[in-house]
């Protein structure tokens, strides 16, 4: 009698479990079916329906019906999946995704969805695809669910949280059940957890997740609440500023690349060069060359552009400098206006020759692997490219630093910068000196073109863009000291970005210009005073 009791039972079991996937097909084809005649708040339900069910042969009629693919059929509201198949449709079995023929376009009709039910679609596939056994799907999947938390799929996340067992996924799974718990039905001490869990991911997607139920959350909850915004809210505030501190060194960096050529010239020269900006340009050109020539003859060389293009534009940049000066500001020397006036038009000239060689369009530069792409510091985002030009520009001002102080070269430019007369009475051919820190500091302003390439667009007006900033360094920083164009780039890159938030970038800049100004007023030999001949005349 017990034997026969068991028998039964186990018989009964198996063809339960043989039934159950017919049934569950069956349950879900008719489901879909039910989209036929369903308006957009049935079609919701119908979709919520579709996710409780955990059958994962309905994601690829989810998508479809997202993506506006899903038909039915008019003769019997059966639903397909459709493809165009040249004026008739292809039929796909929304379950099976078998090949179902193909019918004239007339014989069926789409079946409508708006955002509002796309957003429903999209928590539902998040919810199926939970228990995939391909871990980055099911990655993706618990982060659309914490993009479009629902109550009902609470449960499904809960299941798939038990199984997991990657702690990248587990933790994103924590995250998504957390979300999706505040908006159900479950006691206040559970949504508490969640508060504090949604809290602890940070951002302005916490803030906003938290504040949607502000409205709808158990009253006693809501001191927790406000809370926990609260302190986001002051976190946020905290990253924000140094997310704008980061911007400002970034651009205070990309400053004192152009600007630290003109402060060697400027002063050790006296020479105010309205082309230093065009030598910039050229550097930038000079980098698209490279490139260009790489893509054409060696393309697995092109993560090394960058390397290869430094000294090519630094030579190009310094004999055009060289030529410059020995061509024309050497017959300038103690008339300022006729040097600004000539080396202005000499930048009008190299403009229009760019124009002429290379078209007036922006020219692609690409950036290498090493400087593409981003990553996460806190709560604030560093890009690579930004990241490598600061670190490239504090080499390029030590260098530079210590060629002025450590060569025969550098000793040289001191002492004619320090007495011009006592430095030739010494032997020194000043007209030299002059010449080579010309040639100096354009290929300086060449290899910065290097750098601003990859964060900017190159054109011809790419000098243009710095020319003015670069001055103001300098000034601000004091005529040739290396130390005060650092600390002036720095300086002014970090103020233009805290004001352009509250004021704008082009009032930002007028600002900045008024303050130095002002500044001017009280200290006119800059932040690092530095004696030469100008103070002695």
């Amino acid at each position: 009698m017990i034997f026969k009791s068991l028998l039964r039972a186990c018989l009964a079991c198996l063809f339960l479990s043989l039934c159950t996937p017919a049934f569950a097909q069956a349950d879900s084809k008719a489901l879909l079916d039910a989209l036929a005649d369903a308006n957009f708040k049935q079609a919701e339900e119908i979709v919520g329906q579709l996710a409780a069910s955990a059958d994962p042969r309905v994601v690829p009629a989810l998508e479809a019906f997202a993506e506006g693919d899903l038909y039915a059929r008019k003769s019997d509201d059966a639903v397909f999946i459709t493809r165009a198949a040249g004026s008739k449709l292809a039929l796909i079995d929304p379950l099976s995704g078998e090949s179902a023929g193909e019918v004239a376009k007339g014989a069926m009709s789409k079946i409508r969805v708006n955002n509002n039910l796309r957003r429903v679609i999209r928590s539902a596939l998040g919810g199926l695809t939970l228990l995939s056994p391909d871990r980055n799907t099911r990655l993706q999947a618990a982060s659309a669910v914490l993009a479009s938390p629902s109550a009902e799929n609470l449960d499904l996340v809960e299941a798939a949280l038990e199984r997991e067992t990657d702690p990248e996924v587990k933790a994103r799974m924590v995250e998504a059940r957390a979300v999706s718990l505040l908006s159900s039905d479950r006691p206040p001490e559970a949504k508490r957890e969640a508060i504090e869990t949604i809290a602890s991911l940070g951002g302005r997607n916490a803030i906003g997740i938290l504040m949607s139920s502000a409205g709808t959350i158990d009253p006693s909850l809501q001191e927790d609440l406000d809370a926990a915004i609260a302190r986001l809210e002051s976190k946020l505030a905290f990253w924000d500023m140094a997310q704008n501190v980061w911007y400002g060194v970034s651009l205070g960096s990309v400053l004192l690349l152009a600007a630290i050529g003109l402060a060697i010239t400027f002063g050790v020269m006296g020479i105010i060069n309205m082309a230093h900006g065009e030598m910039v340009m050229l550097g930038a050109y000079s980098t698209f060359v490279v490139q260009d020539v790489i893509r054409s003859n060696a393309p697995q060389l092109f993560d090394w552009s960058l390397p290869i293009a430094l000294p090519v534009a630094f030579l190009v940049t310094a004999l055009v400098g060289l030529a410059i000066e020995r061509g024309v500001i050497r017959f300038l020397y103690g008339r300022p206006l006729e040097t600004l006036l000539a080396t202005w038009g000499i930048s009008l000239i190299l403009q229009q020759a760019i124009r002429s060689i290379f078209g007036p369009t922006n020219q692609e530069v690409g950036n290498p692997s090493w400087m593409s792409g981003s990553f996460p510091l806190g709560g604030m985002t560093v890009t690579w490219n930004r990241l490598w030009i600061i670190v490239f520009s504090l080499t390029i001002f030590f260098a530079l630093l210590a060629l002025m102080k450590r060569s025969a070269f550098g000793l040289q430019m001191r002492a004619v910068t320090q007495n011009r007369r006592m430095a030739s009475s010494m032997g020194i051919r000043t007209p030299w000196v002059d010449a080579f820190t010309f040639a100096l500091g354009s290929g300086i302003a060449g290899i910065a073109g290097v750098a601003l390439s990859q964060i900017d667009n190159v054109s011809p007006n790419l000098g243009q863009s710095y020319i003015i900033d670069s001055f103001m360094v300098v000034v601000f920083g004091g005529v040739g000291n290396l130390w005060g164009t650092l600390v002036g780039a720095l300086t002014l890159g970090v103020l233009n970005k805290f004001l352009e938030p509250s004021v704008g970038a082009v009032l930002g800049k007028i600002l900045v210009l008024v303050l130095i100004i002002l500044f001017i007023q009280k200290r006119p030999r800059g932040l690092f005073a530095l004696k030469g001949r100008a103070v002695e005349a």
